[in-house]
């Protein structure tokens, strides 16, 4: 299903926040794949106002970051409250992005740093060295094998056919056979944050 984003945002920010919330509830494996942004599960409240205030200006009507915010940091609760595994997969590129100020994305490196050793977290980092020529153009949110939510610049993928979730899948393995994990993702992490200051 293609939901437009002034559709899908028509009441606000929140909105389409709060309408994941019962995915998110009952997910018990999410893989994610961000080469814009950190995924939102794991970004800090100050990165997380950052980006929602940049979709603000340039797509919705109705100012409601703060309780959108507020919305996201509520769902993030899960990281460490539910039985949920996360299997991150972040470009290079994304942790020396600029969707913010400087103090706040050494924050959110930090944080990212601090996450990635939970033992329900598997982050990695696509190195800016890799082949691209293989990697999909769009974000994609994976929700067990029953969901795959596809970021678009003009609205939202629900894909749920399961040969669709089958070539997702399969991207996401592909990807991981690229990325570094473990203290090898967290020196790539670190020397983002060296190469800002």
């Amino acid at each position: 299903m293609y939901v437009e984003w002034r559709r899908l945002e028509t009441g606000g920010l929140r909105q389409a926040q709060d309408s994941v919330l019962e995915l998110y509830r009952r997910t018990r494996r999410f893989r994610v794949y961000a080469s814009r942004t950190i995924p939102g599960m794991v970004q800090t409240r100050a990165y997380t106002e950052a980006v929602l205030r940049a979709v603000q200006r340039s797509r919705a009507t109705v100012d409601d970051v703060a309780a959108a915010v507020e919305s996201r940091m509520a769902r993030q609760a899960m990281l460490f409250a539910s039985q949920a595994t996360f299997a991150l997969l972040i470009e290079e590129t994304v942790l020396r992005g600029a969707v913010c100020d400087a103090d706040t994305m050494d924050g959110q490196l930090g944080h990212l740093i601090t996450v990635s050793t939970l033992p329900q977290v598997s982050l990695g980092v696509i190195p800016l060295t890799m082949d691209r020529s293989r990697s999909p153009a769009e974000d994609f949110y994976m929700f067990d094998d029953a969901q795959t939510s596809v970021e678009l610049v003009s609205g939202h993928l629900r894909l749920t056919q399961p040969h669709e979730m089958e070539m997702y899948s399969r991207t996401f393995t592909e990807l991981s056979r690229m990325a570094r994990f473990g203290p090898e993702a967290r020196a790539l992490i670190a020397s983002a944050i060296a190469r800002r200051r």
